[in-house]
């Protein structure tokens, strides 16, 4: 027979409110007498009655905080689409959303901006944030105070989050490395890369880089890296930056712009002195912004590898609710997004 929660309670020493409060993640319990309670009812196989779970969670309204360093990059307000079109059909469960949409990549911003969610009442986060150690630090404190994280877009894996929801970056670099490989003419030159990031603090971004110079290892890809510049996914902070390399260095003819400055640094390569021509260089970028899709359509960019942002804000809410619902029983730890190669004849497919 299944033990009951007045029995957790008693072998737990404390009252019957507080087994409930963990069970339903609503916090305000010591983590060290959260994770006994955890134990003993994992111990007896505990399962609440899914109809009383559904009940519960409507009686406690769930709160989630959706971060992002979203402001000024088109990319997220598709995540932010993923995250209302969950949102709107738990509604009915009490679920709503505050979302923080924030500027840059400094570690005390990030944090900050986590604190105001927190302080808003949110009682579940979805974070596209840093992989910095400050952060990993901050966010586990987080999660001791019983408030499950998910990481969205770009992994955390220094938190004990309760699962990551996006794109897996390495995986995308190698394919773009592959791809490169096989429209290279064989009498081509070695490739000479300018590489455009957004930020060395983004997992994404810094697993991007390394997926795409190992694919080019793996399939014998004669090339030398040039340099690596930080674009911030900001246009305009990119342009000067991207301009000087150019000029000072013509060799380049391939540019791998792992985020989301595409349409500055394509504007900077057409303003240079470089002596190869812009259509004589390889250029390969992520997502289909609407910059990106123009720029492909005209033949500058070779093609584009996407990830399904709406997906990703979608299933993350989703997995948020059912893990509390489910009293804590974790999904899979990497829940991984399609990825979709686009060039001009499918630029404007959804997907």
């Amino acid at each position: 027979m299944s033990i009951t929660i007045k029995e957790i309670a008693e072998q737990a020493g404390v009252s019957r409110g507080t087994v409930d409060r963990v069970l339903h993640n609503r916090g305000g319990v010591r983590p060290d007498i959260a994770e006994k309670i955890h134990r003993i009812a994992e111990q007896h196989s505990f399962r609440m009655n899914k109809a009383g779970r559904i009940l519960a969670v409507r009686k406690q309204p769930l709160t989630i905080g959706c971060l992002m360093p979203g402001v000024g990059n088109l990319f997220f307000d598709d995540v932010i689409r993923g995250y209302e079109a969950a949102q709107q059909e738990l509604a009915d469960y009490g679920v709503s959303l505050k979302i923080k949409n924030i500027k840059g990549f400094e570690p005390e911003n990030h944090i900050a901006a986590i604190q105001s969610l927190l302080d808003e009442g949110c009682t579940a986060l979805c974070l596209s944030t840093l992989d910095t150690p400050e952060l990993c630090v901050f966010i586990n404190r987080v999660i001791d105070a019983n408030i499950p994280v998910i990481a969205v877009n770009t992994d955390i894996p220094g938190t004990r989050r309760i699962c990551y929801v996006g794109s897996d970056y390495y995986k995308g670099g190698r394919t773009a490395a592959q791809l490169l490989s096989k429209i290279l003419a064989p009498a081509e030159q070695p490739l000479h890369i300018a590489v455009f990031t957004g930020s060395r603090n983004i997992k994404g971004h810094n697993e991007r880089i390394s997926g795409f110079t190992d694919g080019l290892t793996a399939h014998h890809t004669a090339y030398s890296l040039i340099a690596i510049i930080e674009g911030f996914d900001n246009d305009e902070y990119v342009f000067l930056p991207a301009i000087a390399l150019f000029d000072q260095h013509p060799e380049i003819n391939c540019i791998y712009i792992a985020a989301s400055c595409v349409a500055g640094v394509c504007t900077a390569l057409r303003q240079s002195a470089m002596v190869q021509p812009p259509e004589h260089i390889h250029i390969i970028v992520f997502d289909d912004l609407p910059a990106t899709k123009q720029l492909i359509k005209e033949g500058l960019i070779d093609f584009t590898i996407c990830q399904s942002p709406f997906q990703q804000g979608y299933q993350a809410v989703h997995t948020l609710f059912n893990y509390i619902l489910d009293t804590q029983e974790h999904p899979d730890e990497y829940i991984l997004m399609n990825t979709f190669i686009k060039i001009s004849e499918n630029i404007d497919d959804n997907g």
